[in-house]
């Protein structure tokens, strides 16, 4: 036998596939031809990954340039005897390394999600009876039997079919269950063409049937997915690209200060014991440890906000990443769309009619009354007809309507519902004698119904318009003529008709030759609309510089009608699957890049097209719901999966989840991501003259300060900087998170992200407030050590308590800095003073931190600190002050420049 993964069974004919299979239908597989096979191909399961211990997780947050800088800086410390400070830094690492490690271990677990797809058990025929078998013994060949309600075990080659309707969504992302049948495809059939074939992993809705599987485990459709999603690779976001980029300068610039900085100690006559701790003082001053806190406590405060908007993340830089995105491909049922099947048009009496309002809402929305009133005389019988020939219902269970039965069939009832009256009575009135199903072979329904005392009964017709019209008798061929060009209308708009027709018969049972000669009732069109919010969402995306592309599994005409409807249609012809199959991967790019629509596509297409927009250097956010999607989602910088509707997989390969699968929330999530992204840098921009002051005040103190008794004069100790690094950096910083939106947020153009993360413009006033910084704490230092010598308190004390009035001056440049950082580019005026409170309660929760930090003789003994006068205390605040009206002057003057 050949290898069946390698045959395509929906071209083959019935016959074809079992000489293929070696097989005979009626007979099916022995348990021994079974086992045989099984040894050949493998079990039916999907291949599970090894995933990575949490030891190798953990260890990995150390893989990090400024971490290596720390670790070398604690053990030269602890060699020195410098425990309190060697512990300090140690604890720092390990912190921020417990933090890094708690978000990544959470990650990774789409492809154990994916295997639940598949059931557990299966009913096979073999040895010539009917078994229960586990679904991984299956093997290809296996005859095996599906019912409305199972999973469909395998790939299956269907060779019996009874009214089969199988939900596909979650491989082809078509909302409409597929009918199936017999009927051969093409061999380049899109998955949701191929009507003849039931894959693994999908539902069966509705009837039953008889297949034959042809592939098993990794084979089969869910398996190729599983082996996409390995290959799909997890991007580094734009945010942890620029931090990187920062730590690698900042380690080999420190690196290089600090090696040069123990040769000038050491020719300068420094102990080498001194030079060296100069050194790692240096290290420890400009590394700013307390970044990564500020920036995963920042993190967490966008997550916590866009939780609020419905818009759940699963990893903390895809919240950065929102605000990057330049290209959102979505999905377009139940994300732009309200996926819920809703008549739009209606054909009666030779009249076309526009239905307004929508349908069911599954968010809990009951109906509302329709103008009943108003409604045509001419249209009543149609409504009527979509009623009694369907069998779907609507119930409202605890003030919420749910519909039960065949979407499109929901659609008819609704529409009557919201115009005509109870669908309920309706049918109590008019009671079903006899029924013929719908199936795929004939394209129709028939039923019978009772009305009244009346001896002849109502025999009712539905389904596809060029079967129900060739079984109706039209007086007026005109009328016939305008019917078809109607129906062809609504096609182009994307809309799914069906044709109704009924007819008087005698007798209680519905004879085929009753089924022509009827009566033409009319039309009715139906598709799944758009949401009106998405509509204003898309285009609120274009205005912020952000291309949507919809990428969907339902036909061409189909999506290229919604389209239009939201704003999507930028003039290029939609793309199928089809044609994306023949592209190379150098032509799919400018494909990719200029048409908005891609239609009936495969889970390998949207994988491409993902990787095609990436080439482009675009920041693409990709939205989706089914298991078709995940690999996509994976490979996207930021995966979007919906939380009603998605699946497990999709879930688990997205950083994002939206709680109501709405494309608007995308819109409020990338607002939340650029809200986010602003904060940052004003965090940075506020930590780094901080990190670069101390640095100078370091290096001064070693090129020119003396050596007093044979010690090196530092005006700021290791563990002193480390209070200043870890405890007044952090609680200041943390408030800018809170920052309010700036007013021109959703104006911009998508970052570059190759862009630095840092300006010109934030570098020129880092080092203006570093050398502030440095020359006041300096400056002050100086002035009371040489003050407390003359006043004759002892040296050591003196110098204990300079430096404390050098660390008390930088804590208030800090504070003073602090107001200019809430707005980098204007005044803290024009964002309002009080407009972020937390920065109030950062700024007291500080200062009495550092009351406790200059007076508690524990910390004053953890610390080498010494208490201060008033008048001490005073002098750093003004020169803390210097700082605010500075920048707010080089503010003024940057924008007095730009406008020129």
């Amino acid at each position: 036998m050949s290898d069946p993964a390698s045959i395509p069974f929906h071209s083959l004919s019935l016959d074809e596939t079992l000489n293929a299979l070696e097989l005979r239908a009626a007979e099916g597989l022995t348990e021994a031809e079974a086992t045989a096979r099984r040894e050949r191909f493998g079990a039916n399961a999907l291949p599970k990954a090894a995933g990575e211990g949490p030891l190798k997780v953990f260890l990995r947050q150390f893989h990090n340039p400024l971490v290596y800088v720390l670790l070398g800086s604690a053990a030269l410390a602890a060699l020195m005897g410098q425990w309190t400070d060697a512990g300090v830094v140690l604890g720092v690492v390990v912190l921020n390394s417990v933090i890094g490690f708690v978000q990544e271990y959470r990650a990774g677990k789409a492809l154990e999600a994916l295997a639940s797809m598949v059931p557990e058990r299966a009913t096979a025929w073999r040895d010539g009876k009917r078994v229960e078998i586990g679904a991984e013994l299956l093997v290809p060949g296996d005859l095996v039997f599906v019912q409305s309600g199972d999973k469909v075990p395998a790939d299956l080659r269907l060779v019996e079919v009874k009214t089969l309707k199988v939900e596909e969504a979650a491989l082809t992302g078509e909302s409409v269950p597929v009918e199936k049948s017999l009927r051969v495809s093409g061999a380049e059939a899109a998955l949701g063409d191929r009507v003849n074939m039931a894959y693994g992993g999908t539902l069966v809705t509705y009837g039953a049937a008889r297949g034959v599987v042809v592939r098993t485990g990794a084979t089969t459709e869910l398996g190729k997915i599983s082996s996409m999603l390995k290959q799909a690779s997890v991007l580094e976001t734009p945010l942890t690209k620029s931090l990187a980029k920062v730590g690698a300068t900042l380690t080999v610039g420190i690196s290089a200060v600090a090696v040069a900085l123990f040769g000038v100690g050491w020719l300068r006559g420094y102990e080498i014991s001194d030079a060296l701790l100069a050194s790692i003082t240096l290290a420890v001053a400009a590394i700013p440890e307390g970044l990564p806190a500020i920036v995963t406590i920042t993190l967490a405060i966008g997550v916590r906000r866009m939780a609020s908007r419905r818009a759940v993340v699963r990893r903390l830089p895809a919240v950065e990443t929102l605000g990057s995105t330049s290209v959102i491909c979505s999905d377009k049922t139940g994300t732009l769309t309200k996926n819920e099947m809703t008549v739009q048009a209606a054909w009666a009496g030779g009249a076309d009619y526009r239905v307004t309002g929508g349908g069911y809402a599954p968010e809990g929305e009951l109906l509302k009354e329709g103008v009943r009133a108003a409604l045509p005389e001419e249209l009543l019988p149609l409504l009527k007809a979509g009623v009694l020939c369907s069998d779907a219902t609507l119930n409202s269970v605890h003030g919420r309507w749910v519909l039960q039965g065949d979407p499109t069939e929901g659609a008819l009832v609704v529409v009557f519902e919201k115009l005509a009256g109870s669908a309920e009575e309706l049918r109590r009135a008019n009671p079903r004698i006899d029924v013929v199903p719908f199936e795929s072979e004939h394209q129709y329904m028939a039923t019978l119904h009772r009305e009244g005392e009346a001896r002849e009964h109502r025999l009712l017709l539905k389904g596809a318009p060029e079967v129900i019209l060739a079984r109706c008798r039209f007086g007026d061929p005109a009328l016939e003529a305008r019917a078809v060009e109607r129906v062809q209308a609504y096609a182009r708009e994307g809309m799914r008709v069906l044709a109704f027709a009924g007819r008087r018969v005698a007798g209680d049972a519905i004879d085929p030759a009753d089924l022509k000669d009827c009566d033409f009732i009319g039309l009715q069109a139906m598709i799944d609309p758009p949401r009106a919010e998405a509509i204003e969402a898309v285009r609120e995306c274009r205005s912020a510089g952000i291309t949507v592309k919809m990428i969907t599994g339902d036909h061409r005409e189909t999506a290229h009608a919604i389209a239009k409807r939201l704003g999507l249609d930028n003039g290029a012809d939609p793309v199928s699957g089809e044609e994306l199959s023949r592209l190379s991967d150098e032509e799919l790019r400018p494909v990719a890049m200029r048409s908005n629509v891609f239609a009936r596509v495969a889970p390998e297409h949207k994988l491409r097209l993902v990787r095609a927009i990436q080439s482009e250097g675009q920041v693409v956010a990709m939205t989706g719901d089914g298991v078709n999607d995940a690999p996509a989602l994976k490979q996207a910088n930021i995966g979007v999966a919906m939380g009603i509707t998605g699946t497990s997989v999709s879930k688990e390969a997205a950083e994002l989840v939206l709680t109501d699968d709405n494309f608007a929330t995308i819109r409020a999530a990338v607002e939340e991501g650029r809200r986010v992204y602003d904060n940052l840098v004003k965090s940075l921009a506020f930590v780094l003259p901080t990190n670069l002051g101390e640095a100078l005040i370091i290096l001064v103190a070693v090129l020119f300060f003396p050596i007093v008794d044979g010690q090196a004069l530092m005006p700021i100790l290791p563990v002193q900087i480390l209070w200043i690094n870890l405890v007044a950096t952090v609680a200041l910083a943390l408030p800018l998170a809170f920052e309010a939106k700036e007013p021109d947020l959703m104006a911009r153009k998508p970052r570059d992200p190759s862009a630095p993360l840092l300006g010109r413009f934030v570098l020129y006033r880092t080092v203006m407030v570093a050398l502030l910084m440095a020359a006041g704490s300096i400056g002050l230092f100086l002035y009371e050590y040489e003050a407390l010598l003359k006043a004759g308190v002892e040296g050591a004390l003196a110098l204990r308590e300079a430096q404390t009035m050098a660390v008390t001056t930088v804590i208030f440049f800090q504070i003073f800095y602090l107001f200019n950082c809430r707005s980098l580019l204007g005044s803290v005026f024009t964002i309002g003073v009080f407009s972020n409170r937390v920065v109030f309660v950062g700024i007291l929760g500080l200062v009495a931190l550092h009351a406790a930090f200059v007076h508690a003789p524990f910390l004053q003994a953890l610390f080498g600190t010494a208490s201060l006068s008033g008048a001490a205390w005073a002098k750093a605040i003004a020169a803390g002050a210097i700082v605010w009206p500075v920048v707010a002057i080089e503010k003024f003057v940057r924008s007095r420049r730009e406008r020129v």
